[in-house]
């Protein structure tokens, strides 16, 4: 029996070794070796040829972009959890099929998640900074860089799909006391893993935390869901951790509170106009106010490994004519 011609594979950004080199014998896949992100011109190309096309969040794929697909691309294979960067919708009105990797990153976020609720009380990254800076450091004393203790405090999850499940399970084995906000309660037998009390308005439950903690996904519904006027809720010594998306929270309400003294600090992962970091939030870092990481919620090999055996199995599921096992449609968003 004669093989069957290789789907044209285009791969947006360099993926691990091992997922690439699979690809490569699985399909007709064309390789980003050098990394660099997508100009208009080479998407609106690669859309045009592919058969499928394989984005990751630097790609945003709306309904503009959307208009160069050719009649061969039917899939868009995304390289993550959130898609909040495509149009799901107006590439199921051009019968575009949309995946995404999901479940693989949950243990690797919430591990930086609880990282970064330590890390801002306890003022690790201040300290980090005494050890590398030009000053030498002067030795222990007993009421220098005070921290605050998190055993005994109230967790604020907001979002409780697997990500904050996860964290849950984490914060609570620190002494927190878990709490969370959610569309949906979810079932009694998580509740009661982690001891967590369920919030049905946000507004309540942040009056009340010492700590809040953003994991649900960017959707239209959630974005800016922290607003101004939700930030003003927080006591004046409460912290924010975000490492869902950088655009759940009003990002500039946040800095303006944490400069007046309104808020303890924050933890963020995620930025509302990434790859961009506003020099304000850049300067209260360096005051010490807020702990800031380059979007490494998921950055583990093995996760990384996982998304592109996901991604494959999608691709390889969708071309035997099968529906792929990661399918997204607009209901779910």
């Amino acid at each position: 029996m004669p093989n069957r011609k290789k789907p044209l594979v285009v791969v947006t950004r360099k993926l691990p070794d091992i997922v690439e080199t699979r690809m490569r014998e699985l399909f007709d896949t064309r390789l980003n070796v050098d990394d660099k992100p997508l100009g208009q011109n080479e998407l609106a190309e690669a859309l045009a040829t592919a058969d499928v096309l394989v984005p990751t969040v630097t790609d945003r794929i709306d309904a503009h972009v959307l208009g160069h697909a050719g009649e061969r691309l039917k899939l868009i294979a995304n390289f993550g959890n959130g898609v909040d960067n495509i149009d799901v919708a107006a590439a199921l009105q051009r019968g575009i099929t949309v995946t995404n990797t999901p479940g693989v990153l949950t243990e690797d976020t919430a591990d930086m998640t609880m990282a970064l609720i330590l890390a801002v009380p306890r003022r690790l990254t201040e300290g980090a900074a005494v050890m590398t800076g030009e000053k030498p450091w002067g030795g222990w004393t007993p009421t220098w860089m005070l921290g605050h203790r998190i055993s005994g405090k109230r967790l604020g999850i907001i979002g409780m799909g697997r990500i904050g499940q996860a964290v849950a399970r984490r914060a609570r084995a620190f002494g927190l006391q878990i709490h969370y906000h959610n569309r949906r309660r979810v079932p009694p037998k998580i509740e009661e893993l982690v001891e967590a009390t369920y919030w049905e308005s946000l507004d309540q439950m942040l009056v009340r935390m010492d700590i809040i903690s953003v994991n649900c996904p960017h959707t239209p519904a959630t974005y800016h869901l922290l607003s101004a006027r939700r930030l003003k809720l927080l006591q004046p010594e409460a912290y924010i951790v975000n490492t869902a998306r950088g655009e759940i929270i009003d990002e500039n309400a946040l800095i303006r509170m944490i400069e007046a003294g309104e808020l303890a600090g924050a933890g963020l992962d995620v930025f509302e106009h990434e790859p961009e970091v506003n020099p304000k939030l850049q300067r209260l870092a360096r005051a010490g106010k807020v702990t800031l990481l380059p979007h490494l919620g998921s950055a583990t090999i093995e996760g990384r490994v996982d998304m592109g055996t996901k991604v494959i199995i999608n691709i390889q599921t969708f071309m035997d004519g099968h529906r792929p096992p990661d399918r997204v449609l607009p209901s779910q968003l």
